[in-house]
């Protein structure tokens, strides 16, 4: 099974602030959706909280330290290598959604990374971390126009040459 991280940012590495999405980018949000659906996604309690509800059409499962946290819809893991665990066997797929405490954690782990990137700076708070160059290498890269026109990158890990 692959782990993949999918992640919107800032050139300034910007991917939230105050618990929230800095942004509303036409087109960005389906591509997540397209990608996603029918996937398990792996997210930490403040991104489940900043959603509405669980994600309709994937698994959701939600990384918190706290033993008796509540979220109807989705299963509960109290680390990423419990959700981990929890992926159904048959899964070809599972994405870390955020936030950027679970992507310092899984960037390690990841098979793929899909990164759109917003090219301005954006105040913020929290951070996609640095994607190690000698690790990852780009598949794919598209620059989607529009109102707010971004990049859209997909990286893979390279394979280690041993």
């Amino acid at each position: 099974m692959l782990i993949s991280l999918i992640v919107a940012m800032a050139s300034n590495r910007v991917i939230g602030h105050q618990g929230d999405i800095p942004w509303k980018i036409p087109g960005e949000q389906k591509m997540f959706k397209e990608i996603t659906l029918g996937h398990v996604v792996i997210m930490g309690r403040k991104t489940f909280e900043s959603l509405s509800c669980p994600l309709p059409g994937r698994t959701n499962i939600v990384v918190t330290r706290q033993t008796d946290y509540q979220a109807p819809g989705c299963m509960i893991a109290q680390d990423l290598s419990g959700a981990l665990k929890s992926i159904p066997a048959d899964e070809s797929e599972a994405f870390i959604i955020g936030g950027g405490q679970l992507y310092h954690e899984a960037i390690y782990l990841a098979g793929r990374i899909y990164l759109t990137v917003i090219p301005r700076d954006i105040p913020g708070d929290t951070f996609f971390p640095e994607i190690p160059e000698a690790d990852f290498e780009i598949k794919k890269s598209k620059l989607i126009d529009g109102p707010e026109p971004y990049h859209f990158y997909i990286y893979e890990r390279v394979k280690s040459r041993g």
